[in-house]
């Protein structure tokens, strides 16, 4: 989860020159805020080495749900 995802994502939009895509806006997420995009990774690594053995529970790898933020803000935002 991040925090201030919103404003984040708005501040990457805004700041791109390029087209604004998905692609373009993981980037600007991984330039910009690194140490969220390290605490992602982190979280996840930590909740993939404390599950059971034989028992999963699916938790999307962080650039598969990261991907899945930006294009649910996309959607949101461009048909405002």
């Amino acid at each position: 989860m991040i925090l201030d995802q919103e404003e984040k994502f708005q501040l990457i939009f805004d700041s791109l020159q390029d087209k604004k895509t998905e692609q373009t806006m993981f980037n600007g997420f991984l330039d910009t805020y690194p140490e969220e995009w390290k605490q992602l990774k982190t979280t996840f690594s930590k909740f993939n080495r404390s599950k059971q053995f034989g028992r999963t529970i699916p938790l999307p790898k962080p650039e598969v749900s990261l991907r899945k933020e930006i294009r649910i803000w996309l959607k949101k935002n461009k048909s405002a």
